[in-house]
């Protein structure tokens, strides 16, 4: 093979250089390169130059192709920059978009003049075919390559979806790719050197909102014990590595397969923090509770998403209000807080859903005031490439304060207008009005205040106390219109929002 095959994979900015963590999709890439392919990764989140980097990259050295993973909201505008300056300045190098805009907005991506071809759902064996096919100049053998959009002259083809893998859990990740591992490494809420790692992938849920639906077809696989003692090994022992921050999709699914996980855990004793479900978690027996005692597990993200049965029922979420409040309790008796998160304004019943959501989370606050709370919108993923997507979304008839169908975008330039980005981010929706977003903000700022979160490791004591001093008789007696003296005191304190910068 010539040693001229070279790719280079690009993680474009999406958070600040602070909150930086591993950048796993295309770390994962490289993995699953190696071997074939010399590759190199360059990490917006940490270079904040890196379009400037990425045209040195590819003028100093032959590069065969681009790589670029893909998360709508924040990272679509940057994925855009680099990709327009590449296809710009190197019109001949193949531009390939993967991640989860792309697989949930294939046709979108791939009419887009600076991308080649849309890797769909999960990458790396469709990754790997595709560069076969480059390199040897057999575009022909394109439309055999499952979990590929790519375009015909005019046309644009949806290859078949490629299926569910595990191949990934096989080896460890190459954190020699990384310029220097130790700088990904945070001080936060759970320790002074935190890491970011994925233990296993995908979900076997299909909530409406969630790009994992989408991503994984409701398909999860864990990774054996041994190669999860492997790699919190090296973290712990090269890397300095004294917290973890989860970033599986499900942390918590089945008992039979969570027990020997739990053990490892235990064993190294890492303060840990995980997305978690509250049935999954309510099904674990005491013995389990007892590995997760031992292992420090700190705190779980929970979708409690809404105190609505029916509500639960239509976004596919498969939990009910009760397991939240009885999780919730289950949690505080065991030394875990729990962080739960709620969609707010969904397009059926905006403001009563907001209001009841708002009197639950009172609820909670009176069982367990610890609990953290993370408020969003309801946002619905926009339809697939698939018939059937099409006509899921079509049957929710959703629509604007205007009353006509909800329309999204058909580009990538206008999904990365600041509204649209907002959607992506459940930030906002086309359905509020004025008088509820003001009123889910107030509400917000109120909360926050009243509660500041406990990961909020930068702001003094004095300055959170004040705050919860100034909060709480707008938060006793419901009187959340117009904070103006809590939104000029969190200027001054700066208050964390972890909604914006997790731990």
């Amino acid at each position: 093979m010539s040693t001229r095959r070279h790719i280079l994979l690009i993680n474009p900015t999406i958070t600040s250089r602070r909150s930086a963590r591993f950048p796993l999709a295309v770390m994962s890439l490289a993995g699953a390169l190696d071997g074939r392919y010399s590759t190199s990764i360059i990490d917006g989140n940490i270079d904040r130059d890196f379009i400037a980097t990425t045209v040195r990259k590819i003028t100093e050295e032959w590069v065969d192709a681009v790589g670029i993973t893909v998360m709508g909201g924040p990272q679509l505008p940057t994925a855009i920059a680099v990709s327009s300056v590449i296809r710009e300045r190197f019109p001949s190098v193949p531009i390939i978009w993967g991640g989860y805009y792309p697989t949930i907005c294939a046709t979108p991506s791939i009419t887009s003049p600076y991308v080649d071809y849309v890797v769909r759902g999960q990458g790396e064996e469709t990754l790997a075919e595709l560069l076969e096919a480059i390199c040897a100049g057999q575009r022909h053998e394109l439309s055999a390559i499952t979990g590929l959009t790519w375009k015909r002259e005019d046309e644009v083809m949806h290859n078949q979806d490629r299926p569910f893998s595990a191949a990934r859990l096989a080896t460890m990740l190459p954190f020699d790719k990384l310029d220097n591992p130790t700088q990904y490494l945070s001080r936060t809420y759970l320790g002074r050197r935190t890491a970011g790692y994925q233990a296993a992938f995908g979900c076997r849920f299909r909530c409406t909102f969630c790009g994992v639906a989408r991503m994984f077809n409701g398909k999860t696989a864990l990774p054996s014990d041994a190669r999860l003692q492997q790699d919190l090994r090296f973290l712990k022992q090269q890397l300095g590595v004294d917290a973890i921050q989860f970033y599986d999709h499900n942390f918590f699914d089945r008992e039979v397969d969570m027990v020997p996980l739990l053990e490892i855990l235990a064993k190294y004793q890492l303060p840990w923090w995980c997305f978690a479900r509250s049935d999954a978690l309510l099904n674990l027996s005491e013995r389990s509770w007892g590995l997760v005692g031992k292992s420090r597990l700190r705190m779980a993200y929970i979708g409690a998403e809404s105190p609505s049965d029916w509500l639960l029922h239509d976004i596919r979420k498969g939990t009910r209000r009760d397991q939240t409040l009885e999780v919730v309790e289950r949690c505080r008796s065991q030394g875990v807080i729990p962080e739960l998160s709620f969609m707010l304004a969904p397009p059926q019943d905006p403001e009563g859903e907001t209001e009841k959501t708002f009197d639950f989370i009172r609820r909670i606050k009176r069982m367990h005031p610890a609990t953290e709370i993370m408020l969003y919108i309801y946002t619905p993923l926009p339809p697939g490439h698939s018939t059937r997507q099409v006509a899921s979304r079509a049957a929710l008839d959703i629509r604007g304060r205007d009353g006509r169908p909800l329309e999204f975008p058909v580009t990538a330039d206008d999904w990365a207008r600041p509204e649209w980005v907002d959607y992506w981010c459940h930030k906002d929706a086309p359905w509020l009005t004025e008088k509820l977003r003001r009123r889910i903000l107030d509400f917000t700022t109120v909360l926050g205040c009243r509660f500041p979160t406990v990961t909020d490791i930068r702001s003094p004591p004095w300055a959170k106390s004040t705050l919860r001093a100034l909060a709480s008789w707008r938060y006793r007696y419901q009187k959340y219109h117009r904070p103006w003296e809590l939104d000029l005191s969190k200027k001054l304190v700066r208050l964390r929002d972890p909604r914006a910068s997790s731990l």
